[in-house]
C-alpha cells in the first residue's frame, strides 16, 4: 500500500513536470540547494552509447536497407571503463542471442521503461527536479520516472523496470544506490543485458554550470565476473523554452507486441 501511494504521488508530480514548460537556464539560479549543488534542469547525453556502450564501428542494418544511411548504426567510443564488459561465459552467449533477436527482442522497441543506467544516455532529454527533500527524475522516453529517496531509505517493495533509488550526498556528488530491478531491461541496442540481481551505484558530479559527470557502477554476480563502471558527460539543455516533451510510445509498439493476436483473430 505504501508503495502504491508513493508511486501515485510520484506520477502526479512527474506529470506536472512533463506538462509545464521549463524556463531557460539562467546564471542567476541558486548555486546550491540546502548546501548541495543545484542539479535542477534538463539534461541529455550525446554520442551513440544508446546503440552500444562498448566501442563499435558504423554498421548497416540489412533489414532496414530502404532507409539507406538513415537506417544505420553510427560509430562510437566505449563508455565502459577498461573498454569491455566483463561477462561470464553464459551471459556472453545470451548477449549473442539478444543480438540475433534485435530489434523485436529489445525492450526499447517494446516501449518498456528503459531502466537504470540506460535512461541516462538514451537520445532523449530528462529532467532533474531537486528540492530540499527527495529528488525527482522525469525521462522523455515512455514518460518514465523515478523518485530518489534521500531519507528513510528502504529496500524495494517490488521489482520494477526502473528499480528503487536511495540517495545520499558525498561532498558535492549525488550518489544513488539503485536495486529492485526486474531483469527485463537492456543496457543498449546491442543486446548488453543484466539479471534481476543487478545493483547500480550512480554518481552525479556537477563539473561546470552546464556539465555533469555521470558514473554508474554495475554489480551483478549472476552476469558479470566483477563490478564495472561506465562514465560519460551529461549536457544541460540551455536553449530558450527548453522543456521535456512527451514520447508516449506504446501506440508505436502495438503491432510489434500484439500484431500476432490480430492476425490470429482474422
Amino acid at each position: 500500500m505504501q508503495y502504491r501511494v508513493m508511486n501515485a504521488v510520484a506520477k502526479t508530480a512527474m506529470m506536472t513536470l512533463l506538462l509545464s514548460p521549463m524556463a531557460g537556464y539562467t546564471q542567476d539560479q541558486p548555486e546550491s540547494i540546502a548546501g548541495h549543488p543545484n542539479l535542477n534542469g534538463l539534461w541529455q547525453a550525446l554520442g551513440s552509447a544508446y546503440w552500444n556502450i562498448e566501442a563499435h564501428s558504423a554498421a548497416a542494418l540489412p533489414d532496414f536497407w530502404q532507409l539507406g544511411s538513415l537506417g544505420a548504426v553510427p560509430a562510437g567510443l566505449s563508455i565502459v571503463e577498461g573498454g569491455a564488459i566483463p561477462y561470464l561465459p553464459e551471459a556472453l552467449a545470451k548477449r549473442a542471442d539478444n543480438q540475433a533477436g534485435w530489434p523485436a527482442a529489445d525492450p526499447e522497441a517494446k516501449c518498456y521503461q528503459p531502466g537504470i543506467p540506460r535512461a541516462a544516455y538514451l537520445p532523449y532529454p530528462f529532467r532533474i527536479a531537486q528540492g530540499t527533500a527527495n529528488i525527482l527524475f522525469a525521462y522523455e522516453f515512455a514518460s518514465s520516472n523515478r523518485v530518489v529517496h534521500m531519507s528513510n531509505h528502504e529496500e524495494s517493495p517490488i521489482d520494477s523496470y526502473m528499480g528503487w533509488s536511495n540517495g545520499r550526498w558525498e561532498g558535492d556528488t549525488l550518489v544513488i544506490e539503485v536495486s529492485g530491478f526486474n531483469g527485463q531491461t537492456w543496457f543498449d541496442r546491442a543486446g548488453n543485458h543484466h539479471s534481476e540481481t543487478m545493483t547500480v551505484t550512480e554518481r552525479y558530479s556537477l563539473i561546470s554550470d552546464n556539465h555533469i559527470r555521470y558514473e554508474a557502477t554495475i554489480t551483478d554476480p549472476a552476469t558479470f565476473s566483477r563490478p564495472w563502471t561506465i562514465s560519460l558527460p551529461l549536457y544541460r539543455r540551455v536553449e530558450p523554452g527548453a522543456q521535456l516533451l512527451e514520447y508516449k510510445c506504446v501506440e508505436f509498439s502495438e503491432e510489434l507486441l500484439y500484431g500476432h493476436l490480430k492476425k490470429a483473430a482474422e
